[in-house]
């Protein structure tokens, strides 16, 4: 794909998404995103915000060449208001770590922003309520990659039905932004088989990154 169509299309979905500017301002990457998690605190957009206490908006590195997408907040996060701080939050630390890389690094943030009852997976209307808000932190930090994790994010932001199994194989391309699929820390807590084909996933997203 050529840099002027991946850029027509990120504006197009962009526009779809109701985003009317794009955030350019390197500096003020990090009060513009405080700012944007206190005014969409209160939001009602669907209705998971039934079951909120804290909006789970993201968190790291605002100048991250990195971004890190899950599928959405569970207990701890909606408690604590940070992504991926429970025991799956554990997990995706270790990983990190693993291929050289720190929280810090990174910015972190989920397909919707409030914790789905029992989570469930987000339900569609709940994913295209958040979408824009997603886009929006995409826009302002401009990562150079991104690492879906869990197929709710993988399926949600490249629009398709393939399994995980499928997925995590290839590397893919999201307006315009390489993007590497794995396996949701969750996932493998519960499925130890899982791990391996993890590992190999994070490597080919170690060796891509540090070509950046």
């Amino acid at each position: 794909m050529s840099s002027v169509k991946a850029l027509q299309q990120y504006l197009e979905t962009l526009q779809r998404c109701g985003i009317k500017e794009i955030f350019r301002n390197q500096t003020n990457k990090a009060e513009l995103l405080l700012g944007l998690e206190q005014k969409y605190s209160g939001c009602t957009l669907c209705k998971l915000c039934e079951g909120r206490i804290k909006l789970v908006y993201g968190s790291g590195d605002p100048n991250a060449k990195a971004m890190i997408i899950g599928e959405g907040p569970g207990e701890q996060e909606n408690i604590q208001g940070k992504p991926f701080v429970g025991k799956a939050g554990e997990l995706l630390d270790r990983m990190l770590i693993a291929i050289n890389l720190k929280r810090e690094d990174v910015y972190i943030a989920n397909i919707v922003k409030c914790r789905p009852p029992g989570n469930r997976n987000p339900e569609t209307d709940e994913r295209l309520a958040c979408l824009p808000y997603l886009m929006e932190q995409i826009s302002i930090i401009q990562p150079r990659v991104l690492l879906m994790m869990g197929l709710v994010a993988a399926q949600t932001l490249l629009t398709t039905n393939q399994t995980m199994s499928v997925l995590h194989e290839t590397t893919h391309e999201f307006q315009g932004i390489p993007a590497f699929v794995t396996y949701h820390p969750a996932a493998l807590l519960r499925n130890e088989n899982l791990k391996l084909p993890a590992w190999k996933d994070l490597l080919r997203f170690q060796a891509f990154y540090e070509s950046l």
